[in-house]
């Protein structure tokens, strides 16, 4: 036989088998779905390991780091779960498979070649997302082995719903606002709460047709207020390839602001603040454009200090062959790690106004809900919605809900403008 094993019945739910592997040369173990390794996560670091979709998980010899992949079930039943991976001849590890409250134990004699091992049957109780968790039960600084993949089959894998791809990040997610037409849009008013803060967020407040403007957690230490403007030209990667006729230049940036290029994902001007804005606070920015010469316009962005009880300017920007308004007004949420996309992000956005040429204010109660590719089919944990008056933006952690893209909601007008607030904007007369 390619195994042998014997499960002890325990009084607990909990379902618990010492498994002896014993290989043979050639042996394998037939299973429908591959899971690839590179698209699990880590915790309690989710950069804990190695990562890669050549190499899938190596170098893992820290029993305190658990890997993890989650899969969507649509119904209930039995599957059979396996792992793909590569120990040293004659090498062993011992590993535990758990799903739920149900665990099983293996000790593996390793071949130098890649082995599929059988962890044997689980019960899946609900439909939904299930966290397939492999923990080490090695000693400290011992290999567990590099893995492949996760490998199942059964009656209850059949629609079940994995990412199999390298790239982990949880989709990208926006909300965008219709403006009414003949509306010339001179400022953008809006307000985000952070309700949860992972690293590797943006909250995206205004963006329009030429950047954005929002805030950023960038570590546990740091966080941004971020504003950037793109050039022209259509230049993606390298800043020093645009023309000066194609530059969007700086005009002016506010105290202990950061300006400078950015490059990428197109390429143009970047503003930041280092800024530890509080989760769960409500943060209000403000974007206005004023055409110059009509083939020019500077966009500017203002952001209200909490601690400073007041507006103050992150940058101008003057954007070359344009000479119109905002358009395209829109807000989004983005991971921009895949390492952590397995954490939920969430935000409200809230008290949307635009504030035309002629100084008259109209608020924004309508939004619609996109999403980027990594949501169409492998990434569906992303959803939109109306909360306590606010729309919200909801993506990663592998909860279910899903939005239809294209989806249009509608918030409670709140009906007062925001001139009370002092806005930047009035003094530009």
């Amino acid at each position: 036989m390619f195994f042998s094993f014997s499960i002890e019945a325990m009084k607990t739910p909990v379902l618990h088998a010492l498994i002896a592997c014993s290989f043979v040369p050639g042996a394998a173990v037939s299973f429908a779905i591959d899971v690839p390794a590179c698209t699990a996560y880590t915790l309690p670091n989710p950069d804990a390991l190695e990562i890669s979709q050549r190499d899938g998980i190596t170098r893992w010899n820290d029993p305190t780091t658990t890997i993890h992949w989650y899969g969507q079930f649509s119904k209930t039943g039995i599957v059979k779960l396996g792992l793909v991976l590569r120990l040293n001849k004659d090498a062993v590890s011992k590993l535990r498979m758990s799903v739920g409250k149900q665990t099983r134990d293996i000790a593996i004699k390793g071949t130098g070649s890649p082995l599929t091992i059988d962890f044997g049957d689980f019960s899946v109780a609900s439909a939904g997302y299930q966290d397939f968790t492999l923990t080490s039960l090695n000693a400290a600084d011992t290999g567990a082995g590099d893995i492949s993949a996760l490998v199942i089959d059964g009656p209850a894998a059949a629609g079940v719903h994995f990412n199999l791809k390298e790239r982990r990040n949880a989709a990208s997610i926006h909300l965008g606002y219709p403006v009414p037409k003949d509306v010339n849009v001179a400022g953008f008013y809006k307000e985000v709460t952070g309700i949860t803060d992972p690293p590797a967020t943006f909250y995206m407040a205004c963006g329009f047709h030429r950047g954005y403007f929002g805030m950023q957690v960038n570590s546990a230490t740091e966080r941004r207020i971020i504003f950037s403007v793109w050039d022209s030209g259509g230049e993606a990667i390298d800043r020093g390839k645009v023309r000066d006729a194609d530059r969007v230049t700086l005009v002016a940036k506010g105290e202990n602001v950061y300006a400078g290029d950015f490059g990428n994902e197109g390429t143009g001007g970047h503003s930041h603040l280092k800024y530890l804005w509080k989760t769960g606070e409500k943060q209000r920015f403000y974007l206005t454009a004023k055409p110059v010469d009509g083939t020019r316009t500077i966009f500017t962005g203002y952001y209200f200090h909490p601690d400073q009880k007041k507006w103050m300017l992150i940058a101008s920007w003057k954007a070359p062959k344009e000479g119109g308004w905002l358009r395209g007004l829109h807000g989004f949420s983005e991971n921009f790690s895949g390492s952590s996309g397995h954490l939920v992000r969430k935000s409200l956005h809230a008290n949307e106004w635009i504030r035309t040429d002629e100084g008259k204010w109209i608020e924004l109660t309508r939004a619609s809900f996109t999403h980027d590719e990594t949501g169409q089919s492998d990434r569906l944990d992303r959803f939109m919605g109306v909360e306590n008056g606010s729309f919200f933006l909801n993506h990663g952690g592998f909860v279910e809900g899903s939005t239809a893209y294209g989806e249009a909601f509608e918030r409670p007008a709140k009906g007062k403008a925001p001139d009370d607030l002092v806005l930047p904007v009035l003094l530009e007369k």
